[in-house]
């Protein structure tokens, strides 16, 4: 038999659900792990629960990731971060995606073009949607096949150096 305070027990629960998107409540937080090679510092934590990413998270995110040659930060592309979380779990690995270059600043990003003719003059690296990376103990060939399975956006393969390119720009591989 129903009750009135049955009823509204019941209801205030609904409308509880009713506020809160199905989405947020049934997607599990979001972890990463990445090491700056440069720096030595990582940042190994939650960047996104309860349906929205971690201000503080992304912060040290936006640090961690910053130009080491200049200690210029800026604010680096959520979808970046999401598609090295998954990058990180599509090739299982305990380990830390270890970053080489991310965030580079007009000024690196023209030095990086004079050493390397090839490096992109409007660079993804200079808008925070780009990061160079490697996994230690891990093949760059099967760090490339991983990534461009996301379909996240660009992945470039630099063997001799042993690093891969993955950017959020336009789905493209060289």
């Amino acid at each position: 038999m129903l009750n009135r305070r049955h009823l509204l027990l019941t209801g205030a629960a609904s409308a509880l659900c009713i506020m809160q998107p199905a989405a947020a409540r049934l997607a599990p937080a979001r972890k990463i792990f990445l090491e700056n090679t440069h720096t030595g510092e990582s940042f190994h934590d939650v960047y996104w629960a309860d349906g929205d990413y971690v201000a503080e998270a992304l912060s040290q995110l936006n640090v961690l990731l910053r130009d080491h040659r200049t200690d210029e930060v800026t604010e680096i592309d959520p979808a970046l971060i999401d598609a090295l979380a998954r990058l990180r779990l599509r090739v299982e690995t305990a380990r830390p995606i270890e970053i080489t270059s991310a965030y580079r600043s007009p000024e690196t990003n023209a030095a990086v073009r004079r050493r390397n003719r090839h490096a992109a003059l409007n660079s993804f690296h200079m808008h925070g949607k780009a990061v160079d990376i490697q996994i230690p103990g891990m093949s760059v060939a099967r760090l490339r096949r991983a990534a461009i399975s996301l379909k996240a956006g660009g992945v470039g393969t630099y063997r001799d150096a042993n690093f891969v390119h993955l950017d959020v720009g336009p789905v493209r591989v060289w």
